[in-house]
């Protein structure tokens, strides 16, 4: 079971929010405006936040301006994950990872079971690696953000959750391997090696 590491400093992250919607403006945007006081709750920064139709390549032009962003390390999507036919979030998401993060849709699945039922089965919740950015897709209802902010996101996204995060995936100089995969003085030596290769590229 993950816990806090309280010797580990937090690591403030850069996130964007995009909420993918064909009828929603930002007054109406409860699941955008969820997420933004989360993530600001919690400490991240919100570095911009947009509204797009649910068109595959708006969803995916905005997404891809913003991973090659330096001060953006985080992508959250809310809408479009479901199955209807503008229901494309995962189309437009899906070709441009690098590694998917298979886990995070299964555990979003796993957790909205308990107040849906078996409808979590038309969720499609993704989550992927692109160059270094972490981009997760998740419903477009508030209920279901705050699923996966406070069941999943809010502590991956948090350096000091162990044995394993996020954080040392998009911040390497923030502290970094999981604990659970190496001794410390071991962790220690790998992560002095690791900087001065950085310094030296």
């Amino acid at each position: 079971m993950a816990h806090v590491h309280a010797n580990t400093p937090f690591a403030p992250l850069g996130v964007a929010v995009l909420t993918v919607s064909d009828t929603r403006g930002f007054d109406e945007d409860g699941s955008g405006d969820l997420l933004a006081e989360r993530l600001t709750e919690a400490g991240h920064a919100l570095v911009e936040r947009r509204i797009v139709p649910d068109d595959i390549y708006r969803v995916r032009a905005v997404v891809s301006k913003w991973v090659v962003r330096d001060d953006i390390q985080v992508v959250l999507v809310n809408g479009g994950t479901g199955f209807t036919r503008r229901d494309t979030t995962p189309e437009a998401l899906m070709p441009l990872f690098d590694k998917a993060i298979d886990g995070y849709g299964e555990l979003f699945r796993h957790l909205s079971l308990e107040s849906i039922g078996t409808s979590t089965i038309q969720s499609r919740a993704v989550g992927g690696v692109i160059d270094r950015t972490l981009v997760f897709a998740m419903p477009g209802s508030p209920k279901a953000c705050a699923t996966a902010w406070d069941g999943i996101l809010a502590a991956q996204l948090d350096a000091r959750t162990r044995p394993c995060n996020f954080v040392a995936m998009v911040l390497p100089e923030a502290a970094r391997r999981c604990a659970s995969r190496q001794p410390p003085s071991e962790g220690a030596s790998t992560d002095s090696t690791a900087s001065r290769k950085e310094a030296e590229s």
